[in-house]
């Protein structure tokens, strides 16, 4: 095959992608602290996210080097998987930032280590199952007539994560929504109790609103043009289309370490001791609540 300029560019988008969620991985793993339920689902998030970049890596060595039917299903299996396990991971993180803050007083107990856990069996369990479709015979190979814009996958195999997509958005909003809410009353309560200027309130609120607005905006942008475009495209569209609109969909693997974990000041600390060379995995943290993160 002659070389693609938009494969080249997705398989540096998964280098890039697989060594900063690797990065984040081997933090929260050897480091013992990180066992609170916030680094839990911001792991699954990372590793999720790591499993994209080596998909993609993956599909253009297989596509140019070795091809090959059954490694192009397992590929594209595997970028399902992981692709729908880092949207599903970022509705797990919402929801708990949600709780945290609407159940605040009962949020550090057995409770919600037992909520995390089943979160991410559904996650994760899922993924693997849509992933496995394309795999176990739900594919286009045999009737290219029934493809969609990202062969193999058949038509309404791209509908159903399509519209899993725009459910969990619509989650998402409505949950960040409640956030925002929560936090400008917090903000309020306690600009009352300490007798903080209004314009004090004013700003702690609109940094609250507006790390919120970033986390969801990158998300739409990110994610919103290939889901609407898997929805309205037909397998007889030029390819370029979708490589247009399934390129800013990677970026959202490349931009998440950097919004859910390297942001983290207790994630930051282990970062700058490796760097200095005097990592110690079992130095103290304090963990902050995940509406923080």
């Amino acid at each position: 095959l002659a070389l693609n300029p938009w494969d080249v560019v997705l398989c540096v988008s998964g280098t890039i992608i697989s060594c900063e969620n690797a990065i984040v991985v081997v933090v929260i793993f050897y480091t013992p602290a990180f066992r609170a339920p916030m680094f839990l689902l911001i792991g699954s998030l990372a590793t999720a996210d790591l499993l994209a970049g080596l998909g993609l890596i993956l599909h253009f060595a297989f596509v140019y080097f070795i091809p090959s039917e059954a490694l192009s299903l397992l590929t594209v299996g595997l970028l399902v998987t992981s692709f729908t396990a880092s949207v599903s991971s970022l509705l797990t993180i919402t929801i708990d930032r949600y709780l945290s803050l609407y159940n605040a007083l009962t949020y550090y107990s057995e409770r919600t280590v037992t909520r995390t856990y089943i979160m991410l069996i559904l996650t994760w369990g899922a993924s693997i199952c849509y992933g496995l479709l394309p795999i176990m015979g739900w594919n286009c190979l045999k009737e290219p007539s029934a493809c969609s814009i990202v062969k193999p996958l058949t038509k309404n195999h791209l509908i159903i994560l399509s519209v899993s997509f725009f459910m969990v958005f619509a989650v998402m909003l409505q949950l960040y929504v409640q956030i925002c809410k929560i936090v400008c009353r917090h903000a309020h309560q306690i600009a009352v109790q300490r007798h903080f200027l209004a314009s004090s309130h004013y700003v702690t609120t609109r940094k609250g609103i507006a790390t919120l607005a970033v986390i969801l905006g990158t998300f739409a942008s990110c994610w919103l043009p290939f889901a609407i475009y898997c929805l309205l495209g037909d397998y007889s569209y030029p390819a370029l289309y979708t490589y247009v609109t399934l390129l800013p969909a990677t970026y959202n693997s490349m931009l998440n370490p950097v919004i859910y974990a390297f942001r983290n000041q207790e994630i930051q600390k282990v970062l700058w001791t490796v760097c200095c060379g005097c990592f110690s995995s079992t130095m103290p943290f304090r963990s902050r609540s995940p509406s923080d993160v």
